[in-house]
Order: C-alpha cells, then sequence, then structure tokens
C-alpha cells in the first residue's frame, strides 16, 4: 500500500483511512455528510495526491498526444485544460484525464491512480513510432484540490496572482502558499468551483498548512473521498471503474463533446461508424422516488419488470436529499422522464429518469 506524502497528517487529524487504488487514503474526516456540505457552501481540501501525471515533451509531444486521446489538444494554448479520454481499440476507454499545455511543446496529462500503469503502457505503446519524450512524475508530485464557492476568497492571501481572474479550465504556474512555480488551476470534481494545486512532494505539507491556515476564518476543513465521490455524483461527473470503464464507449457515456472525429485517434474508425449508426445502449441519471439508496451492481427494470440495464454509481445525495444514480440502459428505455425500477434486495423500487445535474447551485 502506497502512502501520499501527507498520510500521516491525515491520520494525525483522525481521519478513517481505507485502501484506494493501491494508496492509504482518507475517506472521511468529520464524516461525509458534513464535508460535502462544507464543499458546497464554504470550502474544502482533499488530498488526491494519488492521482497520476505524466509529462509529455518535445515536437512530438501534441502528436502522441493527439493519437491517443478523444479531444482535439491542438486547440490548447499554453495556460489551458481540457477533459478528455483515452480509446482502447475495442470501443472501450482506458482512462479518462486532464491534458494540460504547460509551454509550447510541454503537456501534462493527469490520470487515475488506479490506471497509472495500463495508461503509461498504452500512451507508450503508441509513442513507438512517433517518439515523444515520456516522464512519469506520479511518484513524485502530489495533488491538492481547494474546492467550495469561498476558494477563491479564502486561498487570495496566499497568492501574488488574482486568482478570481482563472478562467475554469485554466491554471497559471505561481507562486502558492510560500512556494514558486506550482500549478494553480481552476478545475476539479465537485461542481462547487475552486482550485487543483500540483506541487513536489517535499512541498505539500507547507502548501497543506498555509491551506488550512488561511481558510480558518471561512470555515475549511479537510474532506475525505467519499464527499468527494457523493459531489461528484451530484453533478453526474464519471468515475472510471463504475461508469466508464475499458467496455464502455465515449459515445454510450456522453462523452461524445470530448470525441472529435476532426482527427485521427485510436479505434476512431470504430467509433465513427458507432456514432452514425447510433449505440444500443446510454448512461442515464435516475432520481429515486421513495426513500431508498441506489448502489453499484443493482439491477434497473422497466415498468413491467424486464432487466434493462445495471446501476454503476448510486448514493443518497446530501444537497439533493434522495436517493441518486447513473446506469446505462437500453436506448428504448433512455428518455428523461420515463420511470423506471431498481431492484433494492429483495424489492423494487421506482424511480424516474432525470437531466444532470442532479445538483442545480
Amino acid at each position: 500500500m502506497k502512502n501520499t506524502a501527507l498520510t500521516q497528517t491525515h491520520e494525525t487529524l483522525g481521519a478513517k483511512m481505507v485502501p484506494f487504488a493501491g494508496f492509504n487514503m482518507p475517506v472521511s474526516y468529520a464524516g461525509v455528510n458534513i464535508e460535502h456540505e462544507t464543499v458546497r457552501k464554504a470550502v474544502g481540501v482533499f488530498d488526491v495526491s494519488h492521482m497520476g501525471e505524466f509529462l509529455i515533451e518535445g515536437p512530438k509531444a501534441l502528436e502522441l498526444i493527439q493519437k491517443v486521446s478523444s479531444n482535439d489538444a491542438s486547440k490548447l494554448t499554453i495556460g489551458k485544460a481540457q477533459y478528455s479520454c483515452l480509446p482502447n481499440e475495442s470501443n472501450g476507454i482506458v482512462d479518462d484525464l486532464i491534458v494540460y499545455r504547460i509551454k509550447e511543446e510541454t503537456y501534462l496529462l493527469v490520470v487515475n491512480a488506479s490506471n497509472i500503469e495500463k495508461d503509461w503502457e498504452h500512451i507508450s505503446k503508441y509513442n513507438q513510432g512517433i517518439g515523444a519524450s515520456m516522464r512519469d512524475l506520479s511518484n513524485d508530485y502530489s495533488l491538492l484540490a481547494i474546492q467550495g464557492p469561498k476558494a477563491v476568497e479564502a486561498m487570495q492571501s496566499l497568492s501574488n496572482h488574482d486568482l478570481a481572474a482563472i478562467p475554469f479550465y485554466n491554471f497559471i504556474v505561481g507562486d502558492f502558499a510560500g512556494i514558486e512555480h506550482v500549478i494553480i488551476s481552476a478545475t476539479g470534481y465537485t461542481g462547487s468551483g475552486g482550485f487543483e494545486i500540483y506541487c513536489k512532494n517535499s512541498e505539500v505539507q507547507q502548501i497543506w498548512d498555509k491551506v488550512l491556515e488561511a481558510g480558518a476564518d471561512f470555515g475549511i476543513q479537510p474532506i475525505g473521498l467519499a464527499a468527494r465521490d457523493t459531489l461528484r455524483l451530484e453533478m453526474g461527473y464519471c468515475l472510471y471503474g463504475n461508469d466508464i470503464d475499458d467496455t464502455t464507449s465515449p459515445l454510450e457515456a456522453g462523452l461524445g463533446w470530448v470525441t472529435k472525429f476532426t482527427k485521427d485517434f485510436v479505434n476512431a474508425q470504430a467509433l465513427a461508424k458507432q456514432k452514425e449508426e447510433g449505440v444500443q445502449r446510454k448512461l442515464v441519471a435516475f432520481e429515486m422516488n421513495e426513500k431508498a439508496i441506489p448502489r453499484k451492481g443493482y439491477t434497473l427494470l422497466n415498468p413491467e419488470g424486464a432487466e434493462i440495464g445495471t446501476v454503476t454509481s448510486g448514493t443518497m445525495a446530501p444537497s439533493v436529499g434522495k436517493g441518486i444514480g447513473l446506469g446505462y440502459v437500453s436506448i428504448p428505455e433512455a428518455k428523461v422522464g420515463h420511470t423506471i425500477q431498481v431492484q433494492i434486495r429483495k424489492k423494487t423500487v421506482p424511480a424516474t429518469l432525470v437531466k444532470l445535474p442532479f445538483y442545480k447551485g
């Protein structure tokens, strides 16, 4: 089990630690509902240093990224980030990721912790005929997510840069919490605004301490992975291993908006054909009509009781006040407003298909 540079700090703070993607990670501190509300109403800080970081450099960097990713990275200018995915050769997804353009010929790919090795091998395979410079920085870098409506105000004292002036999915490389040259990125996985801070492992303790100090008057709290999951699910953001995986296509998962057929990429032809012919199933969002919590793996049924799909993510949503979930269903059943049923143990509970996000803010 790997530790992050802050594992001891989390343990000292009384965090409940669990194994996650091969890492010893804080799942909660004060409790998931309290932490969730802290992020929705004020500001919270997550240690998400388990995420992977690859540096792709040189004159061939863009060519490699264009080949392995579904979105069009040629649109990125320096200081911009882009959500994308890595398609596999069989209509599935290797991983979803964020691509940052750091310099003219330098890109940072941020990938999921559970897929670091798999992603590296996949990208390396396609790099054999291209020859871009690749470096895996995952073990050397830490990542903090400072999220919530008060994040900008709470953190402004820690940087000479105007944090409010960084647009969504843009970033700067600048000073933060007394450390030079950290990435301050206006990205996140909660839907409540804020930043993600990339720094070296040797710098993260100082940044963590100063973030908690600067945010004290704004009600900042450390937040665990359990609240990260409820927050992202209320926004309908996909979680790799649940809502997307090696068997789900970007088009089925509602990721057509990051799948650009204006360029050639891995499996582009097959995915273009799938788009033309239409998918057989799609990822839908549903809210429970009664008090009940849908869980991953539960069966979805139509009103007549026929099986139509499976729950991929589900929870009791603190900000919505009801059970919510995502799941794949066959196309005829995938209409907003339709009633479906969720098999919860021995009973079936009705639910309604809704438009994302669940949480409207």
